[in-house]
């Protein structure tokens, strides 16, 4: 039985999800959206960064939503970012499809990372992850503008945002541009933590 397609996000409470510059993707104002990932004891595991590390709900949502993903989407913007900032064991351990116009080879990394690079489309790139994925989940794991694809494509089943007590005032948006009458939700479920709100929602069509 094929898995879910879900995105998870950080949001800002102003909606925003990234700064505009591609160069700023992973400085200071993302890492402040990011805050509440860095201190979980699953993250420092996954990233080696050493033991210790808190184990509340926001951890348990982190490895939870690693461990439901088989394979993941994303697209050239947030992988060129993340070929200059990921460690050399990069953190996905699945298979990872990265939608673009750049014909390349896989780039297999240690760990059980291997970027798969995709020319023909969302469509395409989400075939070969459910295949890969089996009967677990597919995460489009971003940028904003992959993920609205998909969301107005009408291929999202749910998603998840971790919504951060900050505001960006400028960036990438992750609703900007979404097909709103093609898209209703249903609340599935929201959680507060001290550090930030987890709300999910599933997808369903208007």
């Amino acid at each position: 039985m094929a898995g879910k397609v879900f995105f998870s996000v950080s949001m800002s409470l102003d909606g925003f999800i990234a700064p505009e510059s591609a160069e700023d993707l992973m400085g200071p104002q993302w890492r402040e959206l990011q805050q509440w990932v860095f201190p979980q004891r699953f993250f420092r595991e996954n990233l080696k960064f050493g033991e210790g590390g808190e184990e509340g709900r926001d951890n348990h949502i982190l490895r939870e939503t690693f461990e439901r993903t088989g394979a993941s989407v994303m697209g050239k913007r947030m992988f060129d970012a993340g070929e200059r900032a990921w460690p050399e064991e990069a953190p996905f351990h699945t298979p990872v499809f990265v939608v673009t116009h750049e014909e390349r080879d896989p780039w297999e990394r240690p760990g059980g990372t291997t970027f798969h690079f995709v020319n023909d489309g969302i469509e395409a790139a989400l075939h070969r992850a459910r295949e890969a994925a089996g009967d677990r989940d597919v995460r489009i794991a971003g940028g904003g503008a992959t993920i609205l694809e998909h969301v107005n494509a009408g291929l999202v089943d749910e998603f998840s945002i971790a919504l951060s007590p900050l505001l960006f005032g400028t960036g990438i948006r992750l609703f900007e541009g979404v097909d709103a009458g093609r898209v209703a939700l249903e609340p599935v479920r929201a959680e507060p933590s001290p550090r930030v709100t987890h709300l999910t929602y599933a997808v369903r069509g208007r």
